[in-house]
């Protein structure tokens, strides 16, 4: 069991949360910086395909959240996503997600001050470097002090966050929807959805990679909040299950719409001398601000610019949030420290905000941009949440007559085709991003393991029996990717669709193993049941 429970803290997560706040703090969390930079980055992988990139990234986040709909309000305590890794899994593999799961989220908010920036460099120069989308010595000092400011406000109580992230989430769907009108009235060139022939192979390939590298997933992963806010949901078992789907539909909506707008409204002479790939314009730092200018509407690009704040501001605040009671989760499972977990009178979680600023602060020095940033983000984010679709069946097998407020429709078949998805997601961010994640997590898991010698009846007790299926499946994750083409960054062994059927023959293999090798179904019911306990406790 964890090595401490959260009934054992005096100071809880308060039950503040509503179905409103839910919705409207995964829809804020969809609509940050993504909106101002995704639409640019994917035109310029996928050309007139960019449209497409949206469309299968809605479709596999779908698919993630219809799993998660299910299973959230299971466990509905802070990072679920954590106690589902261990539930089924054991403790091993649960640190693992832990960890994971941690690495993702750390590295939003800093991202989210990255655009900030980013964008504000057009009326502050000196932001970033000279001819460069990198942030300056004096945007570094900047950004720290901006991280600190979105971490102090969370330590109001959650129900003053919300209520904050409420108002800006009105603010930030109503300027997106106001864009995508403006561009489309004043700026539309169909013939900029033309694909030309020399170029459909490259935009094709481009359109599934920009899915993980251009902000695609990274943009559409707000639906999580309501599953790591499960804890502080007053009615989680009917929110959840609402808040998850509802988010996905309407995120996935204005983001379709953005990019058809910002293909319609490019000027054809800017794509005359290097087409999508090579597109510049003027204030491209800022491209829908730019866009707005280029047509007239300078009150718009006012807007726009003070958009650039509130939109990756808000998705900062709220990500900060979660973030916290995620970090609560590591902590509850015994992935972290026990000091992790201190929550204070008010129902903050203290020491969980000032591990995220540390953290959050050393993530701006290898990732100086916001597009360094998201590949790796989208990568790890979707990484921590394969988890879901294996924990959904192993919960099926071992409690079949567990009460479940959402229950999936043909389950058997969704969540391995979830699995397959979400692999490729992984796959399509590159070798790079691979090399990074994977040598991160291999280097923990040593760390983990020689110092398990030392906890004294515990190195044995971690279940290590149950993640065998680990290594291959990140191992040949990894060796396909290697094989890749070089748009993935591999040595071209390997086509780009023969090296998805691979991760896709690869995935459901994990996958069936994965369930074979789950703890036992008597050990399921016994956490279940801690938990069912707990949420009965739970003030």
């Amino acid at each position: 069991m964890a090595s401490i429970t959260l009934q054992n803290i005096k100071n809880r997560l308060r039950r503040e949360g509503s179905l409103q706040g839910l919705i409207l703090a995964c829809v804020g969390a969809s609509i940050g910086s993504g909106w101002l930079f995704g639409p640019l980055y994917t035109a310029q992988q996928a050309g007139p395909y960019a449209v497409g990139s949206w469309m299968i990234g809605a479709f596999a986040i779908l698919l993630l959240a219809l799993v998660f709909a299910e299973l959230g309000p299971l466990v509905p305590r802070a990072g679920a996503v954590v106690h589902l890794a261990h539930v089924g899994n054991g403790p091993i593999i649960g640190h693992m997600w832990s960890w994971i799961l941690f690495l993702s989220y750390a590295t939003i908010a800093p991202i989210e001050v990255t655009a900030i920036l980013t964008y504000a460099n057009n009326y502050l120069p000196g932001l970033l470097q000279q001819h460069s989308d990198l942030l300056s010595v004096t945007g570094f000092a900047v950004a720290l002090v901006l991280l600190a400011f979105f971490v102090a406000i969370n330590f109001l109580v959650v129900h003053w966050v919300l209520k904050i992230n409420n108002g800006a989430t009105w603010w930030k769907i109503s300027i997106p929807v106001l864009t995508v009108g403006v561009l489309l009235a004043t700026s539309w060139h169909p013939g900029n959805f033309v694909v030309h022939t020399q170029n459909a192979t490259a935009d094709f390939h481009g359109m599934f990679v920009a899915v993980a590298t251009s902000g695609v997933i990274f943009s559409l992963l707000g639906f999580r909040h309501a599953v790591d806010l499960a804890g502080e949901s007053k009615n989680p078992k009917r929110d959840i299950p609402i808040a998850v789907i509802a988010s996905v539909l309407i995120a996935s909506g204005i983001y379709v719409a953005l990019q058809i707008a910002f293909i319609g409204g490019i000027h054809p002479a800017d794509l005359a001398a290097g087409g999508w790939r090579h597109l510049r314009f003027s204030g491209i730092n800022g491209p829908f601000a730019a866009l707005a200018a280029a047509v007239g509407a300078g009150w718009l690009a006012v807007l726009l610019y003070v958009d650039a704040f509130v939109s990756p501001g808000g998705t900062a605040l709220i990500y900060t949030t979660t973030a916290a009671r995620v970090t609560l989760a590591t902590a509850d499972t015994g992935a972290a420290p026990k000091w992790v977990a201190h929550i204070n009178r008010h129902g903050v979680p203290w020491a969980s905000l000032i591990l995220l600023y540390a953290v959050g602060g050393l993530f701006f020095f290898p990732f100086p941009s916001w597009q360094k940033m998201v590949g790796y983000i989208a990568s790890m984010t979707v990484l921590s949440y394969v988890i879901g679709p294996v924990a959904l069946i192993q919960l099926r097998r071992a409690m079949p007559d567990l009460e479940r407020p959402f229950r999936l429709w043909a389950a058997p078949v969704i969540a391995p085709l979830t699995f397959v998805v979400a692999s490729w997601i992984v796959f399509w961010s590159g070798l790079d991003t691979l090399n990074f994640i994977f040598g991160t997590l291999f280097a923990l898991l040593i760390f983990y393991a020689i110092t398990g010698i030392w906890r004294k009846g515990r190195w044995s007790a971690m279940g290590w029996q149950y993640m065998w299926w680990i290594i291959p499946y990140f191992l040949g994750l990894w060796g396909i990717s290697w094989l890749s083409p070089a748009v993935l960054g591999g040595t071209g062994v390997l086509g780009f669709f023969p090296g998805m059927a691979a991760v896709a023959v690869l995935s459901l293999l994990i996958f069936y193993v994965a369930i074979h090798q789950a703890v036992a179904d008597s050990t399921m019911r016994a956490y279940m049941q801690h938990f069912r306990k707990r949420e009965a406790d739970a003030p």
